[in-house]
């Protein structure tokens, strides 16, 4: 199994983003130091939900800081991205990464409508356009002439440059929400990102997504090449006892679904969008669901049962509700010393 961690650090004070950002960057540079796989970054922009906010410029920044880690997306707000801007940046990313580049795309926030509104995009299109979107990116990067005309986009030019290291192309996801997106990606022989949830869930959305690739008459190598690049997300804080780990993950958990609630109540038009999905509230079956906590070996138990049902790389999100940096670090260490290892890919 690959360890990956996904950083998404609040920022609960404006005055404090910076601390925040350069915080961040040594909890990245330490997470390549222990020889973990991998870095994801997300998007959300005014509220400091993700404190960097642009996750492609961030992106330049620690593709000349590190060396070895994979650094993904999950996920770009499509939405609020033109495709062949994107996929010009990600190709020239994809260089000064030297081919660690992966590409996850999402249609954007359900529940921050601000966002849209910022960037003078409606909420209504954001389902519509992704499908379109990833097709003129996948199409950029063929290294031909492009000519595309849709219902978002009419264009055309002559060749992308640079064209990306990687050879097609950097690996493309989508973070499938339901379970229909999971059976369209399925159809399209492509890998997805599974968000935090229940284990019975994530074992149905991979029976899924498994059946609709066998749908296909893809290759027995080939759907396991795309099983590979699936990555399932959990949050996880790892201490010396179980009730610690809890109790600081239920913490930050509390601190940072309160700070996201104030933030929509204070920035949302009143009018919602229809489309607007209204947050749950904070409750303890909901923590259960999506976190890993513990002592080591309650952490290492507990990824087990997602080795068990099929997960082959497991996103972190290790810093919840902008905790204590030596909180961030301990369970980095504690993953590096007595987890990962028992986990390790051949």
């Amino acid at each position: 199994m690959r360890f990956g961690s996904w950083v998404f650090p609040i920022s609960q004070n404006s005055k404090n983003d910076g601390h925040v950002i350069d915080d961040t960057l040594t909890e990245i540079d330490r997470w390549e130091a222990l020889g973990f796989d991998s870095i994801w970054l997300s998007e959300h922009h005014f509220d400091g939900a993700t404190a960097y906010a642009d996750p492609v410029v961030f992106a330049g920044a620690i593709a000349q800081r590190t060396k070895n880690v994979t650094i993904g997306f999950a996920v770009v707000e499509m939405a609020l991205h033109h495709p062949v801007r994107l996929a010009a940046q990600v190709a020239l990313l994809d260089h000064l990464s030297k081919g660690r580049m992966i590409l996850g795309t999402g249609k954007g926030s359900a529940f921050n409508e601000y966002e849209y509104i910022g960037f003078g995009v409606p909420m209504s299109d954001a389902a519509d356009s992704i499908s379109e979107a990833e097709e003129i990116i996948l199409e950029a990067w063929s290294g031909k002439p492009v000519q595309f005309k849709g219902k978002y986009w009419d264009l055309a030019f002559p060749e992308l440059r640079p064209m990306p290291l990687q050879k097609p192309h950097p690996p493309l996801l989508r973070a499938c929400i339901s379970r229909e997106s999971t059976i369209e990606m399925g159809f399209k022989r492509r890998p997805i990102l599974i968000a935090a949830q229940d284990n019975h869930s994530i074992k149905d959305r991979l029976q899924v997504f498994t059946k609709s690739l066998e749908s296909t008459e893809i290759t027995e190598s080939g759907m396991e090449d795309i099983l590979d690049q699936v990555w399932v997300n959990k949050n996880i804080v790892v201490a010396e006892s179980r009730s610690e780990a809890e109790e600081i993950a239920f913490d930050g958990y509390t601190r940072e679904q309160t700070f996201f609630k104030v933030a929509r109540d204070k920035y949302n038009p009143k009018s919602g969008s229809p489309g607007l999905s209204k947050p749950r509230e904070i409750s303890k079956k909901d923590f259960d669901n999506i976190f890993i906590t513990g002592t080591p070996r309650d952490v290492a138990e507990q990824i087990s049962e997602l080795d068990k049902i099929g997960v082959k790389n497991l996103m972190m999100k290790i810093n919840t509700g902008e905790m204590d940096r030596s909180i961030v670090f301990r369970t980095m260490d504690l993953l590096a010393e007595h987890v990962k290892p028992l986990f390790l890919t051949g």
